[in-house]
């Protein structure tokens, strides 16, 4: 059964009473997520290019705002990966069907509306098991795909450094090796051919299904290895970010929440700015000086999403460790977002799993040009101390600039010296990393009143005369 696209009806009567068990197990398009080109000069390049897939979700807890939330979301992340949506379903369940995800009448049922969409391709917004997997598609007939293969495929399109790309590569490998599986006679298909079977697979006998395995375990041995290394320059680059004491701001977020726009908008970094899901994966490091002329740096890191895949929180972890080791986390959100109080929790879950969950944090409400101010104000009660800007009319940035001179780390000693001509690197570099309180030119060298790091404060005394009341 499904609900014409403008009902409204919910699974719930106006008591709150629950509807019948057929009403509520019945499969519901969800109205407005189809995004079949109405436009007959592209239909021939969307069939060529394009694969077209039907969504389905089992909403298991919520409101139907919630689940229509949800799915809109999934046909995003399928239109950023390639795709065109030609129907979205979703199924009131207790809980996922443990062999099809949907129960197995429903399966037949989306068998039905695949066929008659023309599709190819069938999404579940939730992560399949390899059984799962395996008997869906068995009765659907198409290929069968879930949110977490769904949103490595988008990492695998938007990574470009060697870092970025091998870190897409782990997480699809391991999200690959328990879902192996071999067709027919492939199962029992022996790696020998010819009676002679290649080296390293000599003996019992080993069969395709295993040799694969075995060469997926050494690659994502290989990746680790190889992570490990670039992880070691990362973290030397960050310790000598610590040793100048240049605080670290970093820009987290719900991604799309407009990050990268905001980096812009900051510093004219100059980097990526699409709209679309996970456009940024390789972090982004610009240094910036605040009204008092103290410098901190901006990261601008990979976009967090609900229910983030394991294996991307984990393969990502050397990247994210950026947002552990900041001084402040600038949190962007996407105020014209249906629930964006909902973003909020998700990136909080997130940070809390590569420990960042104690860094104190700003957040920021993006978009407020075309936010509702209902939805803004339900921010607010969830962060009081919220900042509302637009990166791209540029509004509030000014409120932004003041928030962030307001809660980025000062330095920790205050030193009155005078500081000999002929050092004039000292001066440079109080300017630099400090922050300075006053300047004055003697004829003895340049008298500084400044803020500086503990260590800079230990050189400036070996060198320069200390300026006495």
């Amino acid at each position: 059964m499904s609900l014409p696209a403008e009902s409204t009806l919910g699974f719930y009567d106006d008591a709150g009473d629950e509807l019948a068990v057929e009403e509520r197990g019945a499969l519901r398009r969800m109205p407005g997520l189809a995004t079949e080109l109405t436009d007959v000069t592209e239909v021939e390049y969307r069939q060529l290019r394009l694969e077209r897939v039907v969504l389905i979700g089992v909403w298991t807890a919520g409101t139907l705002a919630d689940a229509r939330t949800s799915m809109a979301e999934l046909a995003q992340l399928a239109e950023t990966a390639g795709s065109v949506v030609l129907d979205a379903l979703v199924q009131r369940r207790d809980k996922p069907d443990t062999a099809t995800y949907v129960g197995s009448g429903k399966a037949r049922e989306l068998a039905d509306v695949v066929r008659a969409a023309g599709a190819d391709t069938v999404i579940c917004d939730g992560e399949l098991t390899p059984g799962q997997l395996r008997q869906l598609e068995e009765v659907v007939k198409v290929k069968v795909i879930d949110r977490t293969a769904l949103i490595l495929d988008i990492f695998a399109q938007h990574a470009t450094s060697k870092e970025g790309k091998a870190q897409v590569e782990l997480a699809q490998l391991q999200y690959m090796l328990p879902r192996l599986r071999g067709w027919g006679e492939s199962m029992s298909r022996q790696a020998a051919s010819g009676g002679r079977a290649p080296i390293g697979t000599r003996g019992p006998g080993e069969t395709k299904i295993e040799t694969d395995r075995r060469r997926l375990r050494a690659r994502i041995a290989k990746l680790r290895r190889e992570l490990r290394e670039m992880e070691t320059v990362r973290e030397t680059k960050r310790s000598s970010r610590k040793r100048g004491a240049v605080p670290s701001v970093a820009i987290a977020g719900y991604t799309n929440a407009g990050k990268s726009s905001l980096l812009n908008r900051l510093t004219g970094a100059g980097v990526l700015v699409e709209d679309a899901l996970f456009a940024t994966l390789d972090p982004t490091v610009r240094r910036a000086t605040l009204p008092d002329g103290r410098a901190f740096t901006l990261t601008d890191t990979v976009g967090f999403v609900r229910h983030l895949p394991h294996q991307i929180v984990e393969a990502f972890r050397s990247t994210l460790e950026e947002v552990a080791d900041a001084d402040l986390i600038l949190h962007v959100v996407d105020g014209s977002h249906p629930d964006p109080v909902g973003q909020i929790s998700a990136v909080r879950e997130v940070l809390n799993d590569i420990d960042a969950g104690n860094v104190p944090e700003l957040v920021v409400v993006n978009k407020t040009d075309i936010a509702d101010s209902t939805t803004i104000a339900g921010i607010r009660r969830t962060a009081p101390d919220a900042v509302c800007v637009s990166a791209r009319t540029g509004a509030g940035l000014a409120e932004l600039v003041e928030a962030l001179a307001a809660r980025v780390p000062h330095p920790q000693v205050e030193v009155d010296v005078i500081v000999p001509y002929r050092r004039g690197d000292l001066v440079a570099r109080i300017h630099d990393s400090g922050e300075v309180l006053h300047q004055e030119h003697t004829g003895d060298g340049t008298q500084l009143r400044a803020r500086v790091s503990a260590g800079l404060a230990a050189e400036l005394e070996s060198v320069c005369q200390p300026v006495h009341a």
